[in-house]
């Protein structure tokens, strides 16, 4: 098993532009108000956030020696700047439809502000290690099982798969960096259980305030229906309860789940083939 990031491991970013369907539907995700806006409050946080994270690990980056870590850390600065971008349209997407998500990013970016004045640098990366946690357990997830996206409009569907490889990717930077430079293991959890109280808080206020937009905010059957999608017997995030706690775990190191296979295949979706690439 492994307890470190794997030799040879590329982080690089890619130039994708999506063209977003211009109206976006307001229920793309199989015509599913639920599952829709679980996504689109997910996606309003990620600007703020992702510059954020790329704050907290160029603090340091002068700080580590080692060349491969310091390339990755350039390759993950890369990729989260792109995802920003691409995540910020989709916002744009989001306000042309009539939802008011500027409340929600004014809150978002609040915290963020507060936390760079008020917490250690330290605390700033062990947060940043806890979140990408959380999206590297949430990508493997879409990656792995064809129902988080099953009937989500294709452009939308592909725009989730590409941030979900580029974190699989980048899944161990944040917490490589951590470890050269704090190390504290008391620290990391507490960042986690931290992280995850306000990452569900806020996507829970946001997936509320487009439902009410919608007009179903107090529809029984949607709740019913989308928590079970969650958390069902079959729901999609109950596999990961156990990646999840296995970051409390002592020793614990992100490529313990080890889905280098995975990561593969899905690069064939996005990047050049050898023959595509001579032809071109």
């Amino acid at each position: 098993m492994a307890s470190t990031t794997p030799e040879g491991l590329q982080i690089r970013p890619r130039h994708m532009d999506f063209a977003f369907p211009d109206p976006l539907p307001r229920h793309w995700h199989s015509g599913d108000a639920f599952k829709t806006h679980l996504f689109d409050a997910m996606s309003v946080l990620f600007p703020d956030g992702e510059r954020f994270f790329i704050d907290s690990v160029r603090h340091f980056r002068d700080r580590i020696e080692d060349p491969v870590l310091r390339e990755q850390i350039r390759g993950f600065i890369g990729q989260e700047g792109h995802h920003s971008r691409e995540h910020l349209e989709y916002s744009q997407r989001l306000k042309d439809l009539g939802y008011n998500i500027t409340r929600i990013e004014k809150r978002a970016q609040a915290r963020i502000r507060f936390t760079q004045k008020k917490f250690s640098p330290q605390r700033q990366l062990a947060a940043t290690a806890a979140l990408e946690h959380i999206t590297a357990i949430m990508a493997d997830g879409l990656l792995r099982d064809p129902r988080h996206m099953q009937g989500a409009h294709p452009v939308m569907a592909r725009l989730w798969r590409w941030h979900a490889l580029e974190e699989t990717e980048h899944k161990a930077v944040a917490f490589d960096v951590y470890n050269q430079v704090c190390g504290s293991r008391k620290l990391l959890r507490r960042a986690m259980l931290m992280g995850t109280f306000f990452f569900v808080l806020d996507t829970t206020r946001g997936l509320a305030h487009m439902l009410k937009e919608d007009g179903l905010l107090w529809n029984w059957r949607v709740w019913r229906d989308g928590l079970s999608w969650m958390w069902g017997k079959q729901g999609i995030f109950r596999p990961l309860l156990r990646p999840y706690r296995d970051f409390f775990k002592a020793g614990f190191h992100p490529w313990q789940h080890d889905n280098l296979d995975l990561l593969h295949a899905t690069r064939v979706e996005f990047d050049p083939q050898p023959a595509q690439a001579s032809a071109a």
